[in-house]
């Protein structure tokens, strides 16, 4: 009798295996990459009860799956092994597998990759970072040049870069100029951060992401934009966010005569200072200097990132018209309002 076919069996005698073999993972895998973490700690990140989460850790303890300190708790070589392990059954269990495939069938992309939880929660935004980090780890080739737009669900991936494989040979580029006031979360701040952590070289764009008309055409014609503009010619990765059309016109404080226009154009989805409909369609362009649709559908790999329920319309607009091989990262929250 296979494996498989064991679990099956197990099943019947166990009806709650499947919700404690789930319970019991997602423990251990924020155990892991929040180590060393607190049962206080622990019990926030999972939405739990500090009993319910010291009854289960006590337990993880006793199989030696983790090791518990003052300082706190972490994972044990044998607790990272089970991880790798139970990935996949866990990914399937939780039926994030057939999710997955479901929404990259439907809108013809590479691959989706949805990790367990919402975007609200800090412990799925922390293994957003890090799925997005080892995937980038794995596409890039030597001297990549590697577009970075800014945005929340971008800089998810700071923390989690490391200088490996071939990422201290890249560059990594500010797809875009500056949106709103919040700078930890700017093209140019993420790309030099990012940069920093891998021991590689960036490009920055001190530019304003909104231009009139007048200084979009002379600003264009600037030997330094011009450099970048080739740059972007020559982008062999691209990372980036998608937002709804609401919130990016807010962060660029657009006026109400603009927001308007957004709603009667009906504007629901947000990228590179393109607006889409619900069809994917591009309704509203700005005059602005970053990478252009051709740019990134002509690069080698793309990779969307985005996080919450209140995104899955935007995400699943811009979708529509998204480069066949985009890599889309996900939670399980955007995931399931997509599918509705």
């Amino acid at each position: 009798m296979g494996y498989s076919s064991v679990f099956d069996m197990s099943r019947k005698l166990i009806p709650e295996i499947d919700l404690l073999l789930k319970k019991r993972f997602r423990i251990l895998q924020t155990i892991h990459m929040a180590s060393p973490v607190g049962r206080r700690t622990l019990a926030d990140l999972l939405n739990m009860t500090e009993r319910e989460v010291r009854n289960e850790t006590a337990l993880l303890h006793d199989q030696q799956l983790i090791k518990i300190s003052q300082k706190g708790m972490i994972c044990t070589e044998l607790g990272y092994e089970v991880i790798e392990q139970l990935k996949h059954l866990y990914h399937e269990m939780s039926g994030l597998a057939k999710k997955e495939q479901q929404i990259a069938t439907a809108y013809g992309i590479e691959r989706v990759m949805i990790v367990p939880g919402s975007f609200q929660d800090e412990a799925s935004r922390v293994l957003l970072g890090k799925e997005g980090s080892q995937l980038l780890a794995n596409l890039v080739q030597a001297n990549s040049k590697i577009a970075i737009t800014g945005g929340s669900s971008v800089a998810a991936l700071a923390p989690y870069l490391q200088p490996e494989n071939h990422l201290k040979s890249a560059q990594f580029i500010a797809a875009r100029g500056g949106i709103g006031e919040e700078m930890s979360q700017q093209a140019n701040v993420l790309a030099a951060q990012f940069a920093k952590a891998c021991h590689a070289t960036y490009k920055t764009l001190f530019l304003p992401e909104f231009l009139s008309e007048q200084a979009y055409v002379a600003m264009k014609a600037e030997p330094s934009v011009q450099e970048i503009i080739r740059l972007y010619e020559q982008v062999n990765v691209v990372i980036h966010g998608i937002g709804t059309a609401q919130e990016m016109a807010e962060k660029r404080g657009s006026s109400e005569e603009e927001t308007a226009l957004l709603r009667e154009k009906g504007a629901v989805a947000e990228a590179f200072g393109y607006y889409f409909n619900e069809e994917g369609e591009i309704v509203h362009q700005l005059h602005t200097i970053c990478i252009q649709p051709e740019h990134v559908k002509n690069s080698d790999h793309v990779i969307a990132i985005a996080g919450g329920a209140h995104k899955a319309k935007a995400i699943k607009a811009y979708l529509k018209c998204a480069a066949k091989q985009t890599i889309l990262i996900i939670d399980e929250e955007a995931a399931k309002a997509m599918l509705l």
